[in-house]
């Protein structure tokens, strides 16, 4: 499965639990639900991946955390804000670049229509 295959299924899995629980809630809450509808799609997660920064040839592992990684190839990083700013997807941009990754979907649940809330962010894809 590729990234667009993948992509496909987080869209359709968060457009379930916005539908269902609706703006408002705390970026946990729809992280944990999103785990589940995940893996109840087959897909593999990994919740708080650790991103390290690697310059030269030091590796600093400074806490940077993407909130999700699924199949290994696409970072999902949650928000639940009045605004995604543009800092949010430059961070996910960094976070692509970092990891190696082709593709991230930057999520924001707190918006009336879900659709308004997901932004593709691609590197090299």
């Amino acid at each position: 499965m590729d990234e667009n295959q993948l992509s496909k299924i987080i869209v359709d899995c968060c457009y379930r639990i916005h539908k269902k629980l609706g703006p408002g809630l705390l970026e946990s809450v729809y992280l944990e639900i999103l785990i589940y509808e995940l893996n109840k799609a087959g897909l593999k997660c990994a919740k708080e991946v650790e991103v390290a920064v690697q310059y030269e040839e030091v590796k600093l592992d400074l806490g940077f955390r993407a909130d999700l990684i699924v199949n290994d190839l696409v970072i999902v990083e949650l928000k639940s804000v009045e605004k995604v700013q543009p800092v949010h997807k430059k961070q996910v941009t960094t976070y692509l670049k970092l990891t190696g990754l082709k593709l991230a979907m930057l999520v924001n649940f707190n918006v009336s229509l879900i659709k308004d809330g997901i932004e593709r962010v691609v590197n090299r894809l």
